[in-house]
């Protein structure tokens, strides 16, 4: 079926470079992209038009690290570093997934917050629990998100009624892996992170990535006392991110959250693997972790994306989390004395959105060809609308726009919202 949707176009086909089509027309074929004009062609005047108006139509967005059952404790336990964080707060919480009910209840909660924000891919952490984590990747999959779930694997470090012995926890997740369908949330291996995981048990997950073409979601070097303990942990690996490559678990599509402390030979090990990033920029100031040097990353060409990493992170909405790595990176100019450019918001734009679309196979930017993922933004109701340009309205909608302005959400070329 072919439609047209008509309203002010805005993308991000590169870094720190938007594209907008004023009073513009995307035509849409069977759920994809088909093309951008100024004007509507002829050969699509048939078509459905959908008219959007004076409204905004921008990339949907893509949150590339979240923890699924930490959504109950959002702003909980702030004042608290990482790792006295996870044991007085998170495994707690993480433990009551084992109530298959309960994990319903939040986790459509979830899907549809998501979703009302614009985000709708996503890379997430479920729990230990094979249950809970297949209805996690549910009710994405019913709220109209894409994207990747792991069940959690963890057998040391963990709380009680949160932690599998090495056995079980390749069992159930072998369990977990024949359970998964083939529909739009695809599993991804999730070994906690060094700390949470036995050398059999990553042994046993490189094997699986292998042997099964699985990507892997994790976490590096997020906080100077979770480095020494993975030092401490394996005296053998000069550096956190080879007590992941040593079991073949640092490879391509590999998503790697926070990387806050990773220095040069660190971030060249990133590169030269094709590891993804997921930069955290609330997690990281809330947890008092650090500022990640994104800039640097970028100019050395590593892949960034970004991710609200809720809990830590207490920013679920996807606009408020690339605002906020604006903001990360203005302190991280501040504290490098200046010498380190701040992120514009057509960057940040684009690591919120086309950045992380190229993980699931996009192009750049509304990529024809590619299939819709799209919000529409009602921003008229804001003060002197009128008077500004679309490029000044596009700004204030990342930094003002919530969910009560998101009138439309497309996703894989369906409208979920």
């Amino acid at each position: 079926m072919n439609q047209v949707l008509h309203g002010h176009i805005v993308h991000a086909p590169k870094l720190g470079a938007l594209e907008i089509v004023e009073n513009g027309y995307m035509l849409v074929e069977d759920g994809k992209i088909a093309g951008i004009s100024a004007l509507l062609p002829e050969a699509w005047r048939g078509a459905e038009v959908v008219d959007y108006g004076d409204r905004l139509v921008m990339q949907s967005f893509c949150d590339m690290h979240l923890h699924a059952p930490q959504y109950p404790m959002l702003g909980m336990g702030m004042d608290l570093p990482l790792l006295d964080w996870l044991n007085t707060y998170t495994f707690k919480t993480e433990a009551r997934f084992a109530d298959v009910e309960y994990a319903r209840e939040v986790y459509r909660r979830l899907a549809a917050e998501l979703i009302a924000n614009g985000t709708t891919r996503v890379v997430a952490f479920g729990s230990i629990h094979v249950a809970s984590t297949l209805v996690l990747m549910e009710e994405f999959e019913r709220a109209g998100l894409t994207g990747y779930v792991g069940k959690v694997n963890m057998d040391r470090n963990g709380a009680p009624g949160l932690e599998e012995t090495t056995e079980e926890s390749v069992r159930e997740t072998l369990r977990w892996l024949e359970s998964c369908g083939d529909g739009r949330i695809r599993p991804i291996l999730t070994p906690r992170f060094t700390p949470s995981c036995t050398d059999e048990l990553m042994a046993a997950l490189g094997g699986l990535a292998r042997e099964r073409g699985l990507r892997v979601q994790s976490h590096l070097s997020e906080n100077t006392s979770e480095i020494a303990w993975v030092g401490a942990l394996h005296p053998d690996c000069a550096q956190y991110w080879e007590s992941y490559d040593k079991y073949g678990l640092f490879g391509p599509h590999t998503v790697m959250a926070h990387c806050v402390h990773s220095d040069a030979r660190e971030r060249g090990a990133i590169k030269a693997h094709g590891v993804v990033v997921a930069h955290c920029p609330d997690s990281n100031i809330n947890l008092v972790s650090g500022v990640a040097p994104v800039r640097t990353m970028l100019e050395e060409g590593l892949w960034v994306t970004l991710g609200s990493d809720i809990a830590g992170g207490d920013v679920l909405p996807m606009l408020g989390v690339i605002s906020d790595a604006i903001r990360s990176s203005k302190i991280k100019r501040i504290a490098s004395g200046w010498s380190q450019d701040f992120l514009t918001v057509a960057e940040a734009y684009y690591l919120g959105t086309t950045s992380g679309a190229r993980y699931f196979g996009a192009g750049e930017g509304f990529a024809v060809g590619d299939a819709l993922h799209a919000v529409v933004i009602d921003d008229r109701g804001f003060v002197d609308t009128a008077r500004l340009c679309v490029r000044e309205r596009f700004e204030r909608a990342v930094y003002r726009a919530k969910a009560e302005h998101i009138v439309a959400v497309y996703s894989d070329g369906r409208k979920v919202k």
